[in-house]
């Protein structure tokens, strides 16, 4: 009988042992498959709806994030960037580009906040130019000039998703042109691919094909304000640009055709300079006066190198840093001086006023299509234009 008791006691013990080491083992199961999930979570691309425009088009938007915890968010909607969220030297990640909470504030009357701009970025004199003795006439958005790609140009459009690789952390957007759209010739195949890499740097790869004579100038119009915070102005941020010369303006903001050495000028940002201190003389001098402040073009050093640094903007306060790098011929500096309070800031906290954001946009020169001078911009059947633009955030 004591054998049969201890027999029994032995075979309970045995049993519960067993039942406790298979409920700890699912535990740890369910906890791994829990961090299996939350890493699959973090490396997939969201998809969430982001409303549809006046006409009825549906537009998505997307976020990248990377294993840092970098976050970029684009809308189909003219392929706009409406929030990128980087660390400042405490760790803090903040939204640094500025932009609107909805879609009906993007569609109505914006300064291109995060859009990609086309057929043609900056500003063509007059909205005419000549291909092979064949004058073109452009709307004129711009007072007298043809300015972004038009009334309706690329950053207007719903733009098509061709693609998204998680591995890659990569989104490829799509856009055809018809033929004479915004007065343009040729139907242009435009591909526009966004890649958010692991070292915190954001890629920018535009690609088109045309199956007539045209011209292309395509560019990314996000505005920057590194501190984080939109209620301050960029006004204390360093900014350095890798050019001995920059392009000279008219009245209207056209270039004259002089490359103007920047050396003795205000626009000499070869070695890094305070906006505030520099823009200051304004009242002072006239390409200042003419563009409000900053709104040139720079023409960048090495030209025809491929991929180089041609700019940065840091902000001293929070360390952010961010660098451009690209194969573009120039780049425009623009520090915001038309804003002018109007517009509400995400999450209706204030309005976005003069030199809340600055932009730093890689292209060609404005008006190339009229200067002899200028590098061509004509695509011809047959040709694929390529050009990368990378935007690199780190600190300092």
């Amino acid at each position: 009988m004591n054998l049969l008791k201890r027999s029994t006691c032995l075979a309970g013990i045995i049993c519960f042992t067993l039942v406790n080491i298979q409920c700890k083992n699912d535990k740890k199961d369910k906890k791994e498959d829990s961090e299996i999930m939350e890493n699959k979570e973090n490396s997939v691309i969201q998809k969430k709806d982001f409303g549809a425009t006046s006409e009825g088009e549906k537009v998505d938007l997307y976020i990248l994030r990377n294993t840092q915890g970098m976050e970029v968010e684009i809308i189909t909607y003219g392929g706009r960037i409406t929030s990128l969220k980087a660390p400042d030297k405490n760790g803090k990640y903040e939204d640094v580009v500025l932009g609107f909470d909805s879609i009906s504030q993007y569609v109505s009357d914006n300064p291109f906040f995060g859009a990609l701009i086309g057929r043609y970025g900056n500003r063509i004199a007059k909205g005419e130019f000549s291909l092979d003795g064949k004058k073109f006439s452009l709307p004129l958005n711009d007072g007298e000039n043809h300015l972004h790609g038009g009334e309706k140009g690329f950053d207007k459009v719903v733009w098509k998703v061709e693609d998204v690789q998680d591995n890659k952390n990569s989104l490829k957007l799509s856009y055809l042109s018809q033929d004479m759209e915004q007065g343009y010739p040729g139907n242009l195949n435009t591909v526009v691919t966004y890649t958010l890499n692991d070292d915190n740097s954001l890629d920018v790869l535009y690609e088109a094909t045309t199956d007539k004579k045209t011209i292309i100038n395509l560019t990314q119009h996000s505005y920057f304000n590194l501190s984080g915070d939109f209620s301050s102005t960029i006004l204390d941020h360093e900014v350095k640009i890798n050019a001995d010369k920059f392009l000279p303006i008219d009245a209207t903001f056209i270039p004259m055709g002089e490359q103007k050495n920047v050396e003795g000028t205000p626009f000499d940002f070869r070695e890094a300079k305070t906006i505030g201190r520099v823009i200051v003389k304004e009242n002072e001098d006239e390409q200042l006066k003419r563009g409000l402040g900053f709104d040139h073009c720079w023409v960048l050093n090495e030209q025809n190198s491929g991929l180089r640094f041609a700019a940065s903007a840091y902000h001293p306060e929070s360390g952010r840093l961010l660098e451009v790098f690209t194969d573009e011929p120039g780049i425009q500096f623009y520090t915001g001086n038309f804003l002018d309070g109007t517009l509400t800031q995400k999450g209706g906290v204030g309005t976005y006023g003069k030199r809340s954001g600055l932009c730093l946009e890689t292209q060609h020169f404005p008006d190339s299509p009229n200067q002899d001078d200028f590098p061509s911009v004509v695509l011809a059947p047959g040709e694929k234009y390529t050009s990368k633009t990378s935007f690199k955030f780190s600190i300092k």
